[in-house]
């Protein structure tokens, strides 16, 4: 679905040059969750802008559904994020004057593609979501879980190949991110939804099949969940303080 393969980023200020991803590889399987933690200015951010098409990369190559993302000229570049990529954002980016299945549809409007099809899917995903008591309410008027919930709604009436989520608990209480989480989860079961996601959160991260530890523009560790979501949280904590420890006594 997703390889990332050799990876370089780095940013310029007047003469100095900024590494910040530094020869990244991995990949992401269809129907994977798979998140990406590490401390602030590790890359991560970075690298989902790389993945989303937003900035360029200098060096190695991404390659989503087959198709590599380098080389694309606008036109491709736009064709990828809207077609093939479902975005979750922190801030819930719902548009005020629209009801939640308005923005729901969003992304069809933009294509003037909303048909019964659009439509249908719509009402099943508000379904699937738990939110079709609020689908004609206005986001002023519900919840931050339930906007987010409606934005994972959002990100997938296009059926991307894959859904990037950029800290997408990050706003909300402990009741809500699991409500948010357990959302991701049922588009992967109902739907067969991909999803990378970026977090800060342990809790929203052990619910993944896999998480990615970035330090320092590079991939410090990768591991996977093989027992209970608690015992992975635990285990996420355990080497976050490891990677905290070696910061320290650098």
């Amino acid at each position: 679905m997703l390889y990332v393969k050799n990876l370089y980023k780095s940013y310029e200020t007047g003469k100095i040059k900024y590494p910040v991803l530094k020869g990244i590889d991995f990949h992401v399987g269809k129907g994977e969750f798979v998140a990406v933690m590490g401390p602030s200015g590790s890359g991560k951010t970075t690298l989902l802008n790389c993945i989303s098409c937003y900035i360029p990369f200098e060096e190695g190559e991404i390659t989503l559904g087959g198709k590599s993302l380098a080389g694309l000229n606008e036109e491709g570049l736009a064709k990828i994020r809207n077609e093939k990529l479902g975005f979750v954002f922190q801030d819930f980016m719902l548009l005020d004057g629209l009801t939640v299945r308005e923005n729901i549809l969003v992304p069809r409007i933009v294509q003037e593609e909303v048909g019964p099809d659009a439509e249908a899917l719509a009402d099943e995903l508000v379904s699937l979501f738990g939110i079709s008591h609020i689908m004609n309410k206005y986001p002023a008027e519900i919840s931050g879980g339930e906007k987010q919930r409606a934005a994972v709604a959002r990100s997938l009436i296009n059926r991307p190949l894959m859904i990037l989520a950029d800290e997408p608990t990050g706003n909300l209480d402990s009741k809500s991110s699991r409500a948010v989480i357990e959302a991701f989860g049922s588009a992967r079961e109902k739907m067969k939804a991909t999803i990378f996601m970026v977090t800060h959160d342990s809790f929203a991260a052990s619910f993944c099949d896999r998480v990615i530890l970035f330090k320092d523009g590079n991939i410090y560790r990768q591991m996977e969940q093989s027992g209970s979501r608690r015992e992975f949280q635990d285990e996420l904590l355990r080497v976050i303080k490891e990677m905290s420890d070696q910061e320290v006594s650098a």
